[in-house]
């Protein structure tokens, strides 16, 4: 179900993401080449990624109708009118938390967090955003759907943590960025070879 719900977002998305990785990749090379700077894969790869995850959260956020009801102002009335482990409960519970895993993510690594109260601030302040444009733009604003937000950015920080507790106890030839650059380059292509259903 999740890779059936990621792939209908890729292919409303795809166009966005190929003019955006055409402007953002050709940019990035000319001011490599230009400044002469190291290319470390990884992270250009991780910048891609932040972009992409950022046109499909647009897209999930304006365009994808999700709607069942009038807003919801009552904690917790929505995350539980669905039965537990069913088609909507993944949907609209879990969906809403795997939603905001990656912004916890990448918020905590770009600005190198430490501490789990910024990206709940942050989390937060996105997710009453989202929620305040859906309800201009005809959608509901839900304020379980800020609870779960918040719970997956909040997730989101913690792998980075974890992350970064895995990379502090690595031998000095691991965390070189060529060994970095192949497990990103490999993840990647497990990724993409499980969503288009070539692989695992």
């Amino acid at each position: 179900m999740i890779r059936h719900t990621v792939l209908n977002i890729f292919e409303k998305v795809w166009p966005n993401i190929i003019l955006s990785m055409v402007i953002l990749i050709s940019m990035r090379l000319y001011s490599l080449c230009k400044f002469k700077k190291e290319v470390i894969i990884y992270q250009e790869l991780l910048h891609l990624l932040f972009v992409i995850y950022t046109l499909c959260l647009f897209y999930v956020v304006t365009f994808e109708d999700v709607s069942f009801n009038n807003s919801n102002l009552i904690i917790f009335k929505e995350m539980f009118r669905y039965d537990f482990g069913s088609r909507l409960f993944f949907k609209n519970v879990i969906g809403n938390v795997c939603l905001f895993i990656p912004y916890g993510f990448f918020t905590s690594y770009y600005l190198k967090l430490n501490k789990i109260a910024p990206t709940l601030v942050l989390s937060f302040l996105v997710s009453v955003t989202i929620e305040i444009i859906q309800s201009l733009i005809g959608r509901v604003l839900d304020i379980d759907d800020i609870i779960l937000n918040v719970i997956g950015g909040t997730l989101g920080f913690y792998i980075y943590i974890l992350l970064g507790k895995i990379n502090a106890h690595l031998s000095p030839l691991l965390k070189k960025p060529l060994i970095y650059n192949i497990i990103v380059v490999c993840l990647l292509v497990l990724l993409i070879a499980y969503l288009i259903g070539l692989g695992v």
